[in-house]
């Protein structure tokens, strides 16, 4: 197995100066893939880091490679993964997978009973989402919260989910629940607080994903 050329790791205040350059890839992947986002401020990012719900990966650097971080809903029954963003020059590199697992395990630490989902129209995040557990479900099945359904007015596919009554749109529902599941992971199990760190190696160019965010984050929400 090859070592990770990447240091993933719990971001906080040291990650702060990376918060504007994350919104601005975030915004030109969801353009590049002509696909709605819920649009993120850096002062929102930033906080998530402070608040010690953010995944961020570096290379060995110091250079940003990739990004996730938590929401809460329904006062912590559901967690979303947003958010999940990779640089350019990364695709296919792997590092998507790396960042998902080490937030899932933040959430899954930090939330071990709350139900963690994600909506998604790319089929690589979905293969992701698949292995860690989630499953495909029906949007009744998600957090009944209007604040996490706001999130969806600046997407340009806003129109189709209210068209729908909130029953459905472009983007994949998928959920994991830990009370379904026969095995929950084991806290001790978890090591969300060592980080990834190996010698770096030159790796090939990243994916992209999207989730939701919280429409606190959009003062003008991948």
């Amino acid at each position: 197995m090859n070592p990770s050329p990447f240091i993933i790791t719990v971001a906080d205040v040291q990650h702060t100066g990376y918060a504007a350059q994350i919104c601005d890839e975030m915004e030109s992947s969801a353009k590049a893939r002509g696909t709605g986002i819920a649009k993120r401020t850096p002062e929102y990012i930033a906080q998530k880091m402070l608040e010690g719900k953010a995944v961020i990966a570096l290379d060995m650097n110091g250079v940003w490679a990739g990004f996730c971080y938590i929401e809460t809903w329904s006062h912590g029954k559901y967690v979303a993964n947003s958010g999940l963003i990779v640089s350019p020059e990364l695709r296919k590199s792997g590092l998507a997978k790396l960042i998902k697992q080490k937030i899932f395990e933040l959430s899954r630490t930090k939330y071990p009973d709350a139900k963690i989902f994600g909506l998604t129209t790319g089929l690589a995040v979905m293969k992701i989402n698949s292995d860690l557990g989630y499953r495909p479900v029906t949007y009744s099945e998600l957090t009944d919260d209007d604040a996490f359904w706001s999130g969806c007015k600046s997407c340009i596919n806003y129109e189709i989910l209210v068209m729908k009554n909130r029953s459905n749109c472009l983007c994949t529902a998928m959920l994991y629940d830990p009370a379904r599941e026969q095995k929950p992971i084991a806290r001790e199990q978890l090591q969300i607080l060592t980080p990834i760190e190996e010698p770096a190696i030159p790796v090939g160019y990243g994916t992209f994903a999207q989730s939701h965010s919280n429409p606190n984050s959009n003062p003008t929400s991948i």
